[in-house]
């Protein structure tokens, strides 16, 4: 179904070379939209072993106004439920009868995922491992392809949402990809507390974008099947951000204007158990270590011994991972390497600090 709102007299729609074309159709599954116009698209996809369809519900507003075609999108993992959370607000929001040019929503990428709170497809692939897909392949592929072809070759800019795997929750961060000038310039827009520059893999999302030349972000914070209001409201505040940027909203008029300082980090490094046992932490997420901090303990759970967990890194702490046990080499403490962490943990407290205070930006 689609509604929509009057057609302006001049339909007029910006390319991405910046000049303006007289071709407004944005074209979705078959379904047309103009300037002016919104909807929701059903792409069908295939259909399960109880002959149920799969279908992706796409979201399309185009505003009277041109400008950017920006894509944001989350349920590439069906656990991870952040992304979801943070576009259901933004479609609620008053704010967007302002917007200019088109935003395009995908708030479950990856259905059959979604509905069965797991990661993976049913067949135990990784979705974020098949792009660009084909129409022929697995029901993984041909759902790749589809969300390639009909709505990734829409728009100019992006922005993934995801979140941390079940009891190991991610300090709010973004992710570029390397030698992305305009996602990097996106990532300072967005005003997240951390942002890293990680390398492109095979198969994802990420190196799709990269692929087609599309300025693109991965946000990442909270952990699976959990929705924390901090991951959240960062999420939503960085979206309103990056709306603002591009020029399809008006600037922020809100009481503050204050923006904290992001940390951009150069790499990243897990912190393993050195032998099994119970694990404690004793380390938070935003917090600054560096070479001899400890970070927790792994106890033989016989009480015989206990063995600390040391960093040998300068950095931030971005990951933990809660599960109170541990196999010897098992991913503890995700570090962010940085050369002032102390400098960093202040900026990254700020920014908490600075979300409490912009609580109308998030309207």
């Amino acid at each position: 179904m689609r509604a929509s709102l009057p057609t302006p007299k001049r339909e007029l729609v910006e390319r991405d070379d910046g000049k303006v074309s007289r071709n407004p159709i944005i074209d979705i599954g078959g379904q047309p939209f103009r300037v002016g116009e919104k909807g929701v698209v059903e792409l069908p996809i295939g259909s399960l072993i109880d002959y149920q369809p799969v279908t992706m519900i796409v979201h399309v507003l185009r505003g009277e106004n041109p400008g950017p075609r920006l894509l944001l999108t989350a349920g590439i993992h069906g656990d991870e439920l952040i992304g979801a959370e943070i576009l259901r607000r933004l479609l609620k929001s008053k704010n967007l009868r302002k917007l200019s040019g088109t935003l395009i929503v995908v708030p479950v990428v990856c259905m059959p995922a979604f509905l069965s709170r797991t990661r993976y497809l049913p067949d135990r692939r990784d979705l974020n491992r098949q792009f660009p897909g084909s129409c022929d392949g697995s029901l993984g592929g041909r759902l790749a392809a589809t969300f390639a072809d009909e709505v990734v070759s829409k728009c100019s800019h992006a922005i993934d949402f995801h979140a941390g795997a079940l009891g190991r929750p991610n300090l709010p961060q973004i992710r570029v990809s390397p030698n992305d000038k305009g996602g990097l310039e996106l990532a300072r827009a967005f005003h997240p507390p951390v942002i890293i520059e990680t390398g492109l893999r095979d198969g994802s999302l990420r190196k799709l974008f990269s692929t087609r030349k599309i300025p693109s972000l991965l946000y990442e914070a909270g952990e699976a099947l959990r929705l924390d209001s901090s991951p959240v409201r960062y999420g939503l505040r960085g979206v309103f951000s990056v709306l603002r940027h591009l020029g399809m909203l008006p600037p922020y008029q809100g009481k503050s204007t204050r923006k904290s300082r992001t940390v951009i980090a150069t790499g990243t490094t897990w912190v393993r158990a050195p032998q099994g046992g119970l694990f404690t932490s004793l380390i938070g997420l935003g917090k600054a270590v560096s070479p001899g901090t400890k970070l927790g303990l792994v106890g033989d759970p016989f009480g015989r011994h206990e063995t600390p967990v040391i960093s040998n890194l300068e950095g931030i702490v971005i990951g933990i991972n809660r599960m109170a046990t541990a196999d010897e080499g098992d991913a503890l403490v995700h570090v962010a390497t940085t050369r002032n962490s102390a400098r960093a943990e202040a900026h990254i407290q700020r920014s908490d600090e600075l979300l409490e205070e912009q609580t109308d930006a998030l309207q």
